[in-house]
Parts: C-alpha cells; sequence; structure tokens
C-alpha cells in the first residue's frame, strides 16, 4: 500500500524541527555538558563549562537561540519507498519550511546567493542541504542539523592508502583537532567518516554528528576506535573554548561504510558545543 504524505507537513515538521534544534539541546547533549562540568579539573576549565550551562539555561528560559550562529541548514531525510508526497515537490517543501523556521523563528539568516561572486544574503537561510535516502516503508524521517560555519570551517579530509594503519587515522584526526585549536568553540563534537569515496566520506562525517553522543557505533571495533580518539583528543588540553583543561571534546562519532581497494578516505567534520540537531518521524 502506499501511505501519501502531504507536502505541508513536511515543511511544518522540517520548520520545528530547525527551530526546536536552535533553540534547545537535548536531554544527552546536557547530560554531556553536565558531566564535563562535573569532571573538569581546571578552574578556568570549570568556569567555562558553568559559563556555557548557564547560557544553555538563559537561552530556554528567555525563548532566544542558543547560539548568535543559528546555522547553515542541514537536513537528512529517510524517506519510506512505499510514501507518495502530494502537493509541492520534496526539496521546495523543505526550503519552504526552513524559510519560515528562520524568519518568524528570529534566527540569523546566514546563507549567501552565491559563494564567489554575489554573497548577497537570501534573507531567509535558504536553501538547505539535503541528504536524501530511500528506505522500506510507509514513513518519512527527518534529522535537522543547523550548522554553524565556525566550527564547519574546521573540517579535514585525507585520502589516505590502504595500507594506512589506525594509528595513522588517530594521528590525523587528533590533528585536525589541534590545527582547529580554540576556533570551533570546544569542548567539541567530532564526526568522523571513514571509506566510501571523495565525496562521501566528508557526507559520513557530518552524519555523524547527527547521532546521540552517547550511542557508539554498533560495530565493537569502531566503538573502540571512537573511544581510543576521545582519549587521545582530550590529552591535547586544548580545553573549554581554548583556555586548558581535559575537556576538549565532549563525543566522538565514527561512521564507516565500503571503499576501493586502492583508496581509505578519511574525513574530519567537527561541532561546536552546541551540539544541535531534532529528528522526527512522519
Amino acid at each position: 500500500m502506499i501511505r501519501e504524505i502531504l507536502s505541508e507537513k513536511i515543511t511544518s515538521t522540517v520548520k520545528e524541527l530547525f527551530i526546536s534544534a536552535n533553540y534547545r539541546l537535548g536531554e544527552t547533549e546536557h547530560s554531556l555538558i553536565n558531566e564535563a562540568l562535573k569532571n573538569e579539573i581546571s578552574d578556568t576549565g570549570k568556569a567555562v563549562m558553568q559559563t556555557i550551562k548557564d547560557n544553555l539555561s538563559a537561552a530556554e528560559e528567555i525563548c532566544v537561540p542558543i547560539c548568535q550562529d543559528t546555522g547553515m541548514a542541514i537536513l537528512f531525510a529517510e524517506i519510506g519507498q512505499d510514501v507518495h508526497i502530494t502537493g509541492e515537490n520534496f526539496v521546495d517543501a523543505v526550503n519552504k519550511g526552513v524559510s519560515e523556521a528562520y524568519t518568524e523563528g528570529r534566527m540569523r539568516a546566514s546563507v549567501v546567493h552565491d559563494p564567489l561572486f554575489d554573497r548577497v544574503n537570501t534573507k531567509d537561510n535558504t536553501p538547505a542541504i539535503i541528504h536524501t535516502s530511500i528506505v522500506p516503508g510507509d514513513k518519512i524521517t527527518l534529522t535537522a542539523l543547523p550548522k554553524g560555519f565556525g566550527s564547519e570551517n574546521m573540517g579535514t579530509l585525507k585520502m589516505m592508502v590502504p595500507t594506512s594503519s589506525k594509528e595513522d587515522i588517530i594521528n590525523f584526526v587528533v590533528e585536525s583537532v589541534k590545527k582547529a585549536g580554540s576556533n570551533p568553540c570546544p569542548p567539541i563534537m567530532v564526526g568522523v567518516g571513514i571509506g566510501g569515496s571523495f565525496d562521501y566520506a566528508p557526507f559520513l562525517a557530518k552524519k555523524a554528528l547527527a547521532r546521540n553522543g552517547k550511542t557508539q557505533n554498533s560495530n565493537p571495533a569502531y566503538a573502540e576506535l571512537e573511544k581510543e580518539l576521545l582519549e587521545k583528543i582530550n590529552e591535547l588540553g586544548i580545553g573549554p573554548q581554548g583556555f586548558g583543561g581535559k575537556t576538549t571534546a565532549l563525543a566522538v562519532n565514527v561512521e564507516y561504510y565500503p571503499t576501493h581497494i586502492a583508496g581509505l578516505p578519511v574525513a574530519v567534520n567537527i561541532n561546536c558545543h552546541v551540539m544541535r540537531h531534532a529528528t522526527a518521524i512522519i
């Protein structure tokens, strides 16, 4: 049986998701910050973490975005193969929802029309970047990821060779975080994509940021890699906002995919301590 979903429902859901993600963090993200505050040994680091916590509370209390950079709108869409969308086409429905979210939600519009020659603001933060996959079933799962560019600009990609070791990958990821320093507003969340192709590894790294920070990779080997990376990154001592301490990263999520016998792409996508994402199922 084919299930019909009105494009208006997609628009309203997208709107709600981006407003929600920008105005408040989820319970898991709050708990990661609370744990970091409790475990931080640096007095300055503790003070910074307390300020971060206070900012989150204030944003929720007075109903304003957590951060002034309300991000570029990234949307992951899993569309069931038994779904038929009626009304507007899917992309237009999504962008309409993004437009309504950023204008009615009083959030900063940061997207420019042309990246090089005509950097004129589009005024409503559209168009969104949409990653779509077709999955079994008759539902649509939407995950909104508003991505600020203070952290986005710190992303890296390396086309490693097949003989590269786990230690080589760890060194590359840790060095990427070290070079980023305080720029991405640590403590950060680190997404790592391993495998695929030149373009797919960064997608995996971005997708990793949409995963719960306390949910490990289902593959034990990659779960162990996440743990090792988190430990190594926190040994850098960059600390909250770059003032030093043991809390440089709150979580490291790794996603992987099969790749060509001649390659081993590895990408790193960093998120600031505002680990914004929200999911809904239609």
